[in-house]
């Protein structure tokens, strides 16, 4: 009976044997999949620090959104440019055509932001100067050809000055949202900044001046926008140039 009663008993053991690996499994089996788990977890991380380690923070000069940026705005001005120059000519406005050759040399400005993107710091620097000197040339040359005008009592032809501005205006409003978070940057981008904004202002003196010559039949108001203008540029060169000369120094290793 004893004997039987041990065999009997056999099968209705829990099996003590098994219980062992199968919790040995169970456990190695979580452990391999905390491993796993873990080892996701590291990738998903590793693979989120390196998309930020990818990222450009706002004023780098090296980022390509910045760069197609400049692409844009070279293109526009460089447009703008040709249509105002044959307007300002055509109407006989100095407003006009000041602020052609500010599209210009906006223009000229941008093509050199584009090839001082790959230079060292001292060269950004450089060329940010010589687009600070070649503003103020402008203002200089605005300026002298206002006073001209105004001994030769030309009136402008306002109708083609107010529509021209309109079209100036609003290439300008789309080429300063491109460049605004771009505004706080190195000298190179501030100038860059500078001239767009220039010409947005720009833009709505010469519908001044074109709704004023309008009312009054006279060149006056055409003078007095293109003046201001003249002064605009000037104040901006400066300021480019002294920017250029404080951030000098930070860029000898350049």
């Amino acid at each position: 009976m004893t004997g039987e009663s041990a065999v009997k008993q056999a099968p209705d053991d829990p099996v003590p044997k098994r219980e062992p690996v199968d919790a040995h499994g169970d456990r190695h089996g979580h452990a391999h999949a905390d491993a796993q788990g873990h080892g996701h977890g590291h990738e998903d991380g590793h693979g989120h620090d390196h998309g930020h380690g990818h990222e450009h923070p706002v004023g780098d000069p090296t980022d390509p959104r910045y760069r197609r940026a400049l692409k844009w705005a070279l293109g526009i001005n460089g447009l703008l440019f040709v249509v105002e120059l044959a307007t300002g000519i055509g109407s006989g406005s100095v407003s006009l055509l000041a602020d052609a050759i500010d599209f210009g040399g906006d223009a000229l400005s941008y093509g050199l932001s584009l090839i001082a993107l790959g230079m060292g710091m001292r060269w950004r620097l450089r060329v940010a100067a010589l687009k600070g000197a070649t503003m103020m040339l402008w203002g200089g040359i605005i300026l002298a050809r206002t006073i001209w005008v105004a001994t030769q009592n030309l009136v402008p032809h306002p109708g083609a000055m107010g529509v021209v501005a309109v079209l100036a205006l609003l290439a300008n409003l789309l080429v300063a949202y491109l460049l605004y978070a771009y505004r706080d940057g190195d000298a190179d981008m501030r100038s860059v900044w500078l001239c767009t904004r220039n010409d947005a202002i720009g833009n709505l003196a010469v519908l001044a001046a074109a709704a004023g010559v309008f009312g009054t039949a006279t060149a006056w108001p055409d003078l007095f926008v293109a003046a201001g203008m003249a002064l605009l540029a000037l104040t901006a060169g400066r300021q480019v140039l002294l920017q250029a000369r404080r951030e000098w120094p930070q860029g000898a290793k350049g």
